[in-house]
């Protein structure tokens, strides 16, 4: 049986909700506007190696511009190519839905990108936009970059993903599929932390070694979570009743949004925000 949201989840997604109901002020400057990013998010992606070869050459030019999407995307395009991995070993019980799945969640970050660049700011969710500023700005926390990323992918794209492709027929089947998807993720969460902290962020991995498996359990339960959320908001979406489709699309863009500026909540004192910064950037030295 698919497992049923909580009440305390279905609380704290209305609280965030709640934050998220008012969009972030496109800036009068448009955007950034790089040719070469462009040339690689303008055109759709058409199957898994497309998906992967261009995701990794983003990074790459990322890496090189110093842009500080790299961050998340480092983490996105591990995880993307060990999801691929799955597919031609059994780990799936439909693996062509999976495929699409996996390309289509790509696209919707690549349109992000697209609009964020173009300077499309009406056609850019508020989660990707709050995202993409501050990783141009450049004063936010190499963990902040991160999860700013993932929820704006997760919480807020993997729900649109999964509308997309279709949750059915045989939803057991493709929900099954949807939980090995988390299960190769589970498996890259001491890579992701390893790659952030490489990012003058040696303060991450002294925590990793005093929380010993405890920050692991506790990111893993996170992404069940989220991703879980995901799946029971894109069932909403194929509800035949108006009404909840339109609430279910509305807590996913309010709740993703809110989510989002909680993960700025350092900025709200310098203090407090110097200080976790140092902690980051701490060798223990």
């Amino acid at each position: 049986m698919l497992r049923s949201a909580s009440s305390t989840g279905r609380r704290s997604q209305l609280w965030h909700a709640m934050r998220g109901l008012h969009k972030p002020q496109p800036r009068a400057d448009g955007g950034p506007c790089d040719p070469d990013v462009l040339a690689l998010v303008e055109t759709p992606y058409t199957g898994m190696a497309d998906t992967h070869r261009r995701l990794a050459s983003l990074h790459r030019l990322f890496e090189s511009r110093a842009d500080r999407r790299a961050v998340f995307l480092a983490i996105y395009t591990e995880m993307t190519g060990a999801v691929a991995e799955g597919l031609d070993d059994g780990t799936f019980v439909d693996s062509e839905w999976v495929a699409e799945y996996l390309v289509t969640f790509a696209n919707l970050y690549r349109e992000a990108v697209a609009d964020y660049e173009a300077g499309r700011h009406e056609s850019l969710a508020p989660p990707w936009q709050l995202a993409f500023e501050a990783a141009e700005r450049g004063d936010s926390l190499v963990v902040q970059d991160a999860m700013l990323g993932v929820n704006a992918h997760i919480n807020y794209d993997l729900a649109l993903t999964l509308e997309r492709v279709g949750v059915g027929p045989n939803r057991r089947e493709k929900y099954a599929d949807h939980h090995a998807v988390t299960d190769v993720i589970r498996s890259l969460v001491d890579e992701a932390q390893a790659s952030m902290a490489e990012r003058e962020a040696d303060g991450i991995a002294r925590l990793d070694r005093s929380l010993g498996r405890a920050d692991e359990w506790l990111t893993v339960l996170a992404i069940d979570e989220c991703r879980d959320s995901a799946w029971r908001t894109a069932v909403a979406l194929h509800s035949r009743f108006p009404p909840r489709r339109w609430l279910a699309q509305w807590l996913n863009a309010a709740t993703s949004t809110g989510v989002a500026r909680l993960l700025f909540a350092s900025r709200t004192s310098d203090r407090l925000h110097d200080t976790v910064a140092g902690f980051e950037g701490s060798d223990g030295g």
